[in-house]
């Protein structure tokens, strides 16, 4: 799902920047330069890079790439009812913005919520902004990945829906301009990450599932 280098909803910004360049490189070469960087920011930013998926059994991967902003224990009734660890991590602005699921298995829960946009970094931007809730489930364990707006970021991309059957490392969806991933996790899990952390979506190894997770959170 969604090879491409870049990811496709960059594509509508790229073709307005293109023709605003060809525009005014025939009225003012000077004045095409602005455009020209902002094409260049918008293919980084909307980058899609290949990323070496761990084969390893029994492991949760990354969501995002960013920095691990906090890891917090608690109850989570959204999709668990259950105590859970949240692994929330950090995305600036030249982060790679795409999200990868960190387990393989079906989508069993999604849910949009509506909210504020303030900074992806404030402690309580968490609980009232913007976000998207996505569930999977196997037959070892189950995640909840929430995509949480920032301060620039205005809309959340999620490619997938209650149903759908997703392989671990592969990306389910973005979100735009800064923001912040939360993956929350059975408490049984072990955490092998901790606060700032650099992590890798699909690639760094979040948590390990020991034996009797899923009989104690199931």
């Amino acid at each position: 799902m969604r090879k491409f280098p870049v990811a496709p909803d960059a594509f509508p910004y790229m073709a307005i920047l293109l023709v605003l360049t060809f525009f005014l490189v025939r009225l003012n070469p000077w004045l095409s330069i602005i455009p020209v960087i902002l094409l260049i920011f918008t293919t980084y930013f909307f980058r899609n890079p290949r990323r070496s998926i761990p084969e390893e059994p029994g492991v949760i991967l990354s969501p995002a790439d960013g920095v691990v902003l906090e890891i917090t224990e608690g109850c989570e009734n959204e999709f668990f009812g259950s105590e859970v660890v949240r692994v929330s991590i950090f995305l600036s602005i030249f982060n790679v913005h795409i999200n990868r699921c960190p387990i393989g298995g079906s989508v069993g829960y999604r849910r949009y919520r509506e909210g504020k946009f303030l900074p992806a970094f404030k402690s309580h931007a968490s609980e009232v902004n913007e976000r998207n809730y996505v569930g999977i489930a196997n037959g070892q364990v189950k995640v909840l990945v929430t995509q949480i707006t920032g301060f620039l970021a205005r809309r959340i991309v999620c490619w997938v829906n209650p149903g759908d059957a997703v392989r671990q490392g592969e990306i389910f969806g973005m979100i735009k301009f800064g923001s912040c991933t939360e993956i929350v996790i059975p408490k049984g899990v072990q955490i092998l990450v901790h606060k700032g952390d650099k992590v890798r979506g699909g690639e760094t190894i979040i948590g390990r599932i020991l034996d009797g997770t899923q009989e104690m959170h199931s």
